[in-house]
């Protein structure tokens, strides 16, 4: 028995030093790239940010997925959790693995320039909050749609979900970027608001995300036949 619980403890510290390093690498990346296109007066784009997102989140999908499940979200561990297909244990320990590398990230970059750009902390455009609010949870909703859809989905061409989601994330971004932030993550937001002391509406930024997996969980739920159609926890 003892033995049996080593392993556990062994299994899941390798599954959160994965969602810790992933989510680190998706903020330094991320954020770095809002970070250098303002100090390089435009150079890099908007689109060019855009892309920056959704390239390494499919990156790291593939590079551990097979180890973590590649959630770097607190809301999407906590939409795999409602849906049935994450254990309740592992919840805290995820989303605190997952904070915990994006606020290290946020801190090396804060290191590496100074408090530019406010770290690419998430703020709604002219400070409309609903309008922020109401775009951040229709973004996760999609988002999370595609999750479920692309990588849990027995019916799902396999091997594909990287791209499916990467390319969800650039183009979301690409879309709604310069209004909400397109943050659709409450880690991401988190950690630059902390290094910067950026908190304007920061709350709509857990808030809505977690309310738009939520409904994405909702809505497949129907579509996949009650999730008949998903993948067991233990084949993700």
């Amino acid at each position: 028995m003892k033995g049996k619980n080593r392993q556990l403890f062994a299994t899941c510290s390798r599954e959160l030093v994965a969602e810790s390093i992933g989510t680190f690498t998706l903020v330094f990346a991320g954020t770095g790239a809002v970070i250098v296109n303002y100090l390089s007066h435009g150079v890099v784009t908007h689109l060019g940010v855009s892309f920056v997102f959704g390239a390494v989140v499919t990156a790291l999908i593939y590079a551990l997925g097979h180890i973590s499940g590649a959630h770097f979200n607190p809301a999407v561990t906590l939409a795999f959790w409602s849906s049935g297909f994450f254990q309740r244990n592992r919840v805290l320990p995820y989303i605190f693995a997952q904070v915990l590398g994006a606020v290290v990230a946020s801190g090396v970059l804060f290191l590496s320039f100074g408090s530019v750009a406010n770290l690419g902390a998430t703020l709604p455009q002219n400070g409309n909050w609903q309008q922020s609010f109401t775009l951040e949870i229709i973004l996760t909703f999609i988002l999370m749609l595609v999750i479920l859809g692309s990588g849990l989905d027995r019916r799902a061409p396999i091997g594909f979900a990287g791209i499916a989601i990467g390319l969800t994330v650039g183009l979301e971004a690409a879309c709604m970027g310069s209004i909400t932030g397109a943050s659709m993550n409450p880690a991401r937001s988190f950690a630059p608001a902390l290094i910067s002391w950026t908190w304007q509406h920061h709350w709509l930024y857990w808030i809505a995300p977690i309310l738009g997996a939520q409904l994405a969980v909702w809505v497949y739920r129907y579509l996949s036949n009650g999730f008949s159609e998903l993948k067991h926890e233990e084949e993700i």
